[in-house]
């Protein structure tokens, strides 16, 4: 039987970034995780942790794991806890990541280690706003969902990571890998 370890990549994702990169709120966190989930999907044909993301104005967002940010399931709870702290002069608030365990690596692959290591070398001091001009560049996944489709909260489909040449083998692969485990499950 083959079993995905998504949930439990997403939650050492998360204590991986807190640990190795500086101010790591809500908004730098999920511009890692799209970083990371998209770059991975353009080399393998699937993402690392599994999520979904939403094109919203600030950017892509994990909705789900936006949602559960608010009251973790006990897994996430057991691991993390997420509070607040007053930046900009008290002006507003940013979400804090506080690591309750280490980050355990036997869910990850080479290649997933490897690229998790580079963008936590790459945003390590980058502040939330620098990065969003990252995911709003033309072509990017989020721009052709949110700018040019006009899809204001739409889903961003893994496949927009994909050149076209690229996308019909990828598309292969990904239907192979369904079937598979849908025949083991």
């Amino acid at each position: 039987m083959l079993i995905i370890h998504n949930r439990e990549k997403l939650i050492n994702t998360i204590i991986y970034f807190a640990t190795n990169v500086e101010k790591c709120g809500k908004i730098k966190l999920f511009k890692l995780l799209y970083f990371l989930d998209f770059e991975h999907c353009k080399h393998t044909g699937r993402s690392v942790t599994g999520l979904d993301y939403y094109a919203w104005k600030m950017g892509p967002v994990p909705t789900k794991l936006y949602d559960e940010i608010q009251s973790p399931e006990p897994d996430m709870a057991t691991a993390l806890r997420f509070g607040e702290m007053a930046v900009y002069g008290g002006r507003s608030t940013m979400m804090t990541i506080h690591t309750k365990q280490g980050f355990d690596d036997k869910h990850f692959s080479r290649r997933e280690l490897a690229l998790m290591k580079q963008l936590a070398e790459q945003y390590k001091d980058s502040l939330a706003e620098e990065m969003i001009e990252a995911t709003h560049l033309e072509n990017s996944p989020w721009y052709k969902v949110y700018e040019i489709d006009g899809d204001k909260q739409g889903r961003i489909p893994y496949e927009l990571a994909l050149r076209q040449g690229e996308l019909d083998t990828m598309l292969s692969h990904i239907a192979e890998r369904k079937a598979l485990i849908g025949a083991l499950s």
